[in-house]
C-alpha cells in the first residue's frame, strides 16, 4: 500500500500543491515552519479522518479560505483508488471515492492505513489517560473500520446520558423531582455499545503485549520488560474472556452501583471513556518514572507494535516519521531507521537533511516558502 500522488487545496499553509510520491522512502526537508508536517498530516488525515496535531478541522483550512480539499491516489495491490475529502469547518465534511459522491467520509476509512510517529507521541507515555484511549481506539478502527460506528454510537449515547444526569442533578439541587424514567434505557444502550468497545480493546491489548515488548527490546536492549495493563472503570473482576455478553452484564451492574454517585455529580462514571491503559516498565509505571529516553522508546515501541499488527492483518501501512529523528539520540535514531527502512512506503520530515539516517536513503523533496520541489 502506498500513496502515489497527494494534492492539496487551501490545506494549512498551501493554497495549492501537487506532490507525486514513490514507494520506498521519501524525505521532506527544509527549515521549520515551511509546511513539511502539513504534507504528512494530510496523508494521515486520509487514513484516520483526524489530525495528529489538532482536535478539530478549522485549523486545517488555510486562513481566509472557506474549505480545504485533500486528494490522494492510494495504490493497494497495484490498484489505484482516488480519495477526495472536503473539509468544511462548522458544516458537514464531504467525501468522494473514485469521483463518486455517494459516500460518507466514514466510508473512506480502511482505504489507506498509516502509522505515524511524531513528537506528540511522547504524550502516549507522559500524557493523560485520554491519549492512550485514543491510541487504542484509532488502532481498532484502522484494523476494522466498522468500529468507527461503534465509537460514534458510544459517544452519542454517553452524551445523551450525561445530559440526563446533569439535568437530574440540577433538579435535585433546586428541590425539584428529577425525571429519570428513561435512565434505565440509556443504561442499556451505553452498556451495549460499551461492551463491544471494551471487548475489542481487551483483545487488542492482548495482541499488542508481545509486540510492544519485542519492539522496546529492539530499541533499548536490556531496558525492559514492558507490560500493558488495561484498567477498567468497573474495578476489579472485569470478565476478560467470553466476549461481549459478560461485559454487557458487568457494565449494567456497575452502572447500577454507581447510579447514586452519578446522580449527585451529574456525569457518567463508568465505561470505556474512563478506562486507562497502564504502561509498565519493569516493576514501575512508565508515567512518572521512566526517563526521557525510556519514554521515547516506549512511545516508539507502541507505534512499531501497531505497524506489525497492521502488517499481520494484510496490507502494509504507510509509515510516517514526522520530525522524529531530531528528538532521538544517535543510537535510537539509527535503530529506528533500520527497523522501518524496509517499509513499502516511508514518509519522513526533517529540518536538517543530515538528521535523516543513511538507512533511509530514497527520494528527497525540499520544502520552503510554500513550494515543494524534488531534489535530483
Amino acid at each position: 500500500m502506498h500513496v502515489a500522488h497527494l494534492s492539496l487545496a487551501d490545506f494549512r499553509s498551501y493554497a495549492r500543491v501537487e506532490v507525486p510520491l514513490d514507494p520506498g522512502v521519501t524525505a521532506f526537508t527544509g527549515p521549520n515552519g515551511q509546511g513539511k508536517t502539513n504534507l504528512v498530516e494530510a496523508v494521515g488525515y486520509v487514513a484516520t479522518l483526524a489530525s495528529h496535531r489538532v482536535a478539530g478541522d478549522a485549523p486545517l483550512v488555510r486562513l481566509g479560505a472557506e474549505r480545504a480539499v485533500i486528494r490522494a491516489s492510494v495504490v493497494r495491490e497495484q490498484r489505484p483508488t482516488l480519495v477526495e475529502l472536503e473539509l468544511n469547518p462548522g458544516r458537514a465534511n464531504r467525501a468522494r471515492i473514485n469521483r463518486s459522491d455517494n459516500v460518507r467520509p466514514r466510508d473512506v476509512l480502511g482505504l489507506l492505513r498509516t502509522v505515524l510517529f511524531a513528537p506528540e507521541d511522547l504524550s502516549l507515555v507522559k500524557g493523560d489517560p485520554g491519549e492512550r484511549r485514543r491510541f487504542l481506539d484509532e488502532l481498532l478502527v484502522a484494523r476494522a473500520p466498522r468500529l468507527a460506528g461503534v465509537r460514534q454510537d458510544y459517544e452519542r449515547v454517553l452524551k445523551q446520558r450525561n445530559a440526563l444526569l446533569k439535568s437530574a442533578a440540577m433538579a435535585r439541587r433546586a428541590g425539584a423531582k428529577a425525571q429519570l424514567s428513561t435512565l434505565d434505557v440509556w443504561d442499556e444502550h451505553l452498556a451495549r455499545a460499551g461492551a463491544e468497545l471494551l471487548a475489542q480493546r481487551l483483545d487488542l491489548v492482548i495482541a499488542l503485549q508481545p509486540l510492544v515488548r519485542g519492539a522496546y527490546e529492539e530499541l533499548a536492549p536490556g531496558g525492559g520488560p514492558t507490560r500493558l495493563e488495561y484498567r477498567s472503570s468497573m474495578g476489579e473482576g472485569v470478565p476478560l474472556g467470553g466476549g461481549r455478553d459478560p461485559l454487557y452484564a458487568a457494565m449494567l451492574g456497575a452502572l447500577g452501583v454507581a447510579r447514586k454517585q452519578e446522580l449527585e455529580r451529574g456525569v457518567t462514571l463508568v465505561g470505556p471513556h474512563r478506562d486507562e491503559l497502564g504502561l509498565q516498565l519493569g516493576e514501575l509505571p512508565a508515567k512518572g518514572y521512566a526517563s526521557h529516553g525510556e519514554s521515547w522508546s516506549y512511545a516508539l515501541a507502541l507505534r512499531l507494535a501497531s505497524y506489525e499488527l497492521l502488517r499481520a492483518d494484510g496490507g502494509e501501512p504507510v509509515l510516517i516519521l514526522d520530525d522524529v529523528f531530531a528528538e532521538l539520540d544517535t543510537r535510537r535514531r539509527e535503530r529506528l531507521a533500520e527497523l522501518v527502512a524496509g517499509g513499502e512506503q516511508v514518509l519522513v520530515t526533517a529540518a536538517v537533511p543530515e538528521d535523516v539516517p543513511q538507512a533511509l536513503a530514497g527520494s528527497r523533496y525540499s520544502v520552503a516558502s510554500g513550494e515543494v520541489n524534488r531534489i535530483p
